[in-house]
């Protein structure tokens, strides 16, 4: 992305050695919304977003490691200045995600919370989206990237030092995931993409045995209770900059501009509650082609599994179409 690109050129040379992120966690329609960046790091994503949220928005990165917060303080005046920013928009805590209370952070104060690859190093994944939906406005998201496991792991596996600091041995089982953010109040997640990871270690290997891990990235709404309804039909406008044609949305939806899609209950009540509802025309009900069963708009074939989505991208021939999108008989 050209964006991404000039920010590099941008970056100190001190902060791009202490980034640890695996994966993207840069979500659409970000002008003037109010961030929070669990386990910030040194702040290359939050100085990232702190120019696509402009001079209106404002980003929050908060880290346990009191000394990549100092170096990403270092840098905000470099960066708002490459910016040409009168007051800074960012800051930077120290602290830890699974008590965003004792930072001062308030209910309710943000739009997005992001996490890159962080969640799967602390012990109590559910103290930190618990954290996430106290932070978050009504209509909110949690956009993140993290390691996912395809089983349980075994005590000897999440004991292991050498694992441990790989970001293996505190993977959640991705099944996990879903009944953990279905008991803090998130709307079920929405699979946005996976990546495969290797080992390339035979000790390791053989310590891990038939688990797989696979690095995925997620979005998490806090869909309000009375914004919860039935499936529907939904228009996309093109007024997302960077996605005027088409919104890739998650695994699952694709939206084209002009274009009727049909969704689920679970997309209508995301799309009308959170940010993108002036993105969209949505008209409640279902739809005829949901009923009649068209092969890419079945709810039952729902990508929820990263690992069924890693198959489905590495199987040869015409990849499934995402809903929205038509493709051949029998495709999902």
């Amino acid at each position: 992305m050209l964006w991404s690109m000039s920010m590099r050129r941008w970056w100190p040379a001190q902060l791009l050695p202490r980034y640890y992120g695996c994966g993207l966690v840069i979500p659409e329609c970000l002008l003037s919304c109010r961030i929070l960046d669990l386990g910030c790091g040194s702040g290359r994503d939050c100085y990232l977003l702190s120019q696509l949220v402009g001079e209106q928005g404002h980003v929050t990165g908060i880290d346990m490691t009191e000394g990549q917060v100092e170096v990403a303080k270092k840098h905000i005046a470099y960066h708002m200045n490459k910016f040409g920013y009168r007051k800074p928009n960012v800051e930077f805590l120290h602290g830890y995600i699974e008590k965003l209370s004792d930072a001062g952070l308030a209910d309710e104060s943000y739009d997005i919370v992001i996490s890159n690859c962080v969640i799967n190093l602390t012990p109590d994944k559910k103290a930190v989206l618990q954290e996430a939906f106290r932070v978050l406005k009504p209509g909110g998201e949690m956009y993140f990237s993290d390691v996912y496991a395809s089983q349980r792991l075994s005590e000897t596996i999440r004991k292991h030092r050498v694992l441990w600091g790989e970001c293996l041995a505190g993977a959640l089982y991705w099944r996990d995931l879903y009944s953990i953010t279905e008991e803090v109040g998130f709307s079920p997640p929405c699979l946005v993409t996976a990546s495969p990871i290797t080992i390339g270690d035979k000790e390791l290997e053989g310590i891990i045995g038939d688990c797989r891990f696979v690095s995925a990235t997620f979005r998490l709404f806090k869909v309000p209770g009375g914004s919860r309804a039935g499936p529907g039909q939904v228009i996309y406008n093109g007024g997302i900059m960077g996605h005027e044609r088409e919104l890739v949305f998650d695994a699952n939806f694709t939206f084209k501009e002009g274009e009727v899609v049909d969704v689920d209950a679970e997309m209508a009540a995301i799309l009308q509650s959170s940010r993108f509802a002036e993105e969209f025309l949505i008209r409640a009900g279902a739809s005829a082609t949901a009923a009649q069963g068209n092969c890419c708009k079945r709810a039952k074939e729902k990508i929820c599994n990263p690992f069924q989505l890693l198959e489905q991208l590495a199987a040869p021939g015409p990849a499934c179409c995402p809903r929205g999108t038509s493709g051949p008989p029998g495709c999902c």
